[in-house]
């Protein structure tokens, strides 16, 4: 198949583009480098710089004519969705919707599209957390990745492209940006690695879904290989550690002993976050491989061979 990646010089975007090409197909990124980095496109991916909210970038993807757009590309910083929603709508909503215009006129006939298990679900009260829940997001990234689903669905309905929405938990793992405020594993293994404490925000007893990027790889391919799979999935183990658990593990890991910093926690945040996969094993036969412990080791590796 033909497929085209936005965001693909990103974390999660560059590690699909890898395991796509491996698989045989034919990949095209699309990517505005803001955060990615154009050395982590293969060799083999044909690479376009252009902003999903551009006609050059839709210009792209209606020359390119994917069987499958692979939409990675996002405003994906909770904290800066709430100080600048509409930033975050722009690129969330309207960037999706320029390139689903695009797919569109190309005659794509599937959309993966990189939901948020982690926000659009809100406050809940059934742990792991199942996609007949209802979605009550608390922050503007939440809103807009849920806005996107329901123009997924328009699209599907109205226009015949199917899509599955996946809904990630929290996706950690080799070439995650240290630098920021997401990326919980990717910041404290950096900073400790340095001799530096990490800030944890709030009394750190907030609890995630936390998912190796290598399990999210697997699901996305899944996805593809699955003709009957359309609408929202959940992507996640199932298992939630909290905060103060995760950067112990990490200093273990690390072999430092420096406490972490206490700080005010962030607007827009839930207190407790995991998600149920059943659908996932039932829809896509995939299920979560890598262990916690396993996906931190290979993490702090990464980030400890990085200069």
């Amino acid at each position: 198949m033909k497929i085209v990646i936005t965001g693909g010089a990103g974390f999660i975007g560059s590690h699909l583009a890898d395991a796509f090409l491996a698989a045989g197909h034919d990949v095209a990124v699309i990517d505005n480098l803001s955060s990615g980095h154009r050395e982590q496109v293969p060799a083999g991916a044909r690479f376009h710089q252009a902003d999903i909210r551009s006609e050059e970038a839709a210009r792209v993807v209606i020359d390119e004519k994917p069987d499958v757009l692979c939409h990675h590309a996002a405003q994906m910083n909770v904290r800066y969705s709430v100080e600048n929603p509409v930033y975050d709508a722009e690129v969330n909503v309207l960037g999706l919707v320029r390139m689903l215009e695009a797919a569109r006129v190309a005659g794509t006939g599937l959309v993966l599209f990189s939901s948020s298990g982690g926000t659009v679900y809100g406050e809940v009260d059934v742990w792991p957390t199942p996609e007949g829940q209802a979605t009550v997001p608390l922050c503007p990234y939440g809103v807009s990745k849920l806005t996107g689903e329901h123009y997924l669905e328009y699209y599907r309905s109205v226009h015949g492209i199917r899509y599955v929405a996946l809904r990630y938990s929290n996706v950690y793992g080799p070439r995650q940006d240290p630098h920021g405020e997401a990326g919980a594993v990717a910041i404290f293994s950096k900073l400790l690695l340095r001799g530096e404490t990490g800030k944890i925000y709030g009394d750190g007893l907030q609890t995630r879904d936390y998912l190796f990027v290598g399990d999210v790889v697997r699901a996305n391919l899944a996805a593809v290989a699955t003709p009957s799979a359309c609408g929202a999935i959940n992507i996640g183990t199932g298992r939630e550690t909290n905060v103060v658990e995760l950067y112990d593990r990490i200093r273990r890991l690390v072999g430092s002993q420096i406490p972490p910093m206490h700080v005010d926690p962030k607007d827009g945040e839930v207190r407790r976050n995991v998600l149920d996969p059943t659908r996932a094993s039932q829809v896509l036969g995939w299920k979560p491989l890598v262990t916690l412990d396993e996906g931190l080791a290979a993490t702090v590796d990464f980030f400890r061979s990085r200069p």
